[in-house]
C-alpha cells in the first residue's frame, strides 16, 4: 500500500518477505462500526441511521442472492456479515469469501504484516483448517476504544491470509527446540557464523548494502518442482 520505507523494501528482505507472504483480504464494502461500551452499531452508505447489531446483520441484499443460488434445503442459511460476540466489545466480520486449500494446507488469518491499520481495534489471529472445513472466512476483532466511529474501507486490507502446514504448528514441531546457556556454550561453528554474518561486513566500509537480501532472493528463486497452488477462494 506504499507505506513501507523504500530502504526497507530494497535492503531488508526480512521485512519485504513477511509483507509479501500470503494474500490480502479486503472488506467487501465501505462501512463504519462503533462500540458504545455496551452495544455495537454499524453504518454504511445508504443506511438512514446507525444500525444496532442484534446480534447479527446480513450484508445488504445478500440474503436474497444467496437464496436464489442455494439449493432449496440451504435457503435461509446465508452467513451473516457482522455478528456481535458475547464478549464485550468483540465483533465478528465475514470477509465475503469462502476458502478451500489443497490437502495439508491451512490458513493463518492475521492483521496485515507491516501495514499500519486504522486505530480503535485489534484483530485476533486464527488458524483455520480450510482443507477440510468449508465455510465463511471470517475474522474477530476487539474494540480498543469506545464512542468513536471506525471506518473500514473496501480498498484497504483488513486481513492477511497466510498458508501454513499442520506440521508447522504441530506440538512435536514446536517442542523440537532447545535453548542454549551462556556464551561459553557456543561452538566454533557458531562463532564462525557470527563472524561471517556480523563482524566481517562491519569491517568492510565499502561493502554493498543488502547482501542478505540478494542472497535470500537468489535462494528463493531457485526452481521448485512439484509446487501446487495451495488456495482457491470464491466470493
Amino acid at each position: 500500500m506504499g507505506t513501507l520505507p523504500t530502504r526497507a523494501y530494497r535492503y531488508c528482505e526480512a521485512v519485504a518477505s513477511a509483507s509479501a507472504y500470503g494474500w490480502w483480504i479486503f472488506p467487501p464494502m465501505d462501512f463504519q462500526i462503533l462500540w458504545d461500551g455496551s452495544d455495537i452499531f454499524w453504518h454504511y452508505d445508504g443506511a438512514e441511521d446507525w444500525l444496532k447489531l442484534m446480534p447479527s446483520a446480513q450484508f445488504p441484499g445478500f440474503a436474497a442472492k444467496f437464496d436464489a443460488a442455494a439449493p432449496d434445503e440451504l435457503k435461509g442459511f446465508s452467513p451473516p456479515f457482522l455478528t456481535a460476540l458475547p464478549e464485550p466489545g468483540a465483533l465478528q466480520i465475514w470477509t465475503g469469501l469462502i476458502a478451500r486449500t489443497a490437502p495439508d494446507w491451512h490458513l493463518l488469518l492475521r492483521a496485515p504484516a507491516n501495514l499500519p491499520v486504522p486505530g480503535g481495534f485489534s484483530l485476533y489471529e486464527g488458524i483455520v483448517e480450510t482443507d477440510r472445513w468449508f465455510g465463511p472466512l471470517f475474522t474477530n476483532l476487539r474494540f480498543t476504544r469506545s464512542h468513536t466511529p471506525i471506518r473500514l474501507r473496501a480498498d484497504f486490507p483488513l486481513l492477511q491470509a497466510q498458508p501454513v502446514r499442520p506440521l508447522d504448528y504441530a506440538g512435536e514441531t514446536l517442542a523440537a527446540m532447545s535453548v542454549s546457556g551462556p556464551l561459553t556454550d557456543l561452538a566454533t561453528e557458531d562463532w564462525d557464523a557470527y563472524r561471517t554474518t556480523i563482524v566481517e561486513p562491519n569491517l568492510n566500509r565499502d561493502r554493498p548494502f543488502g547482501a542478505y537480501a540478494v542472497a535470500a532472493r537468489k535462494q528463493r528463486h531457485c526452481p521448485i518442482m512439484g509446487h501446487r497452488q495451495p488456495l482457491h477462494a470464491a466470493a
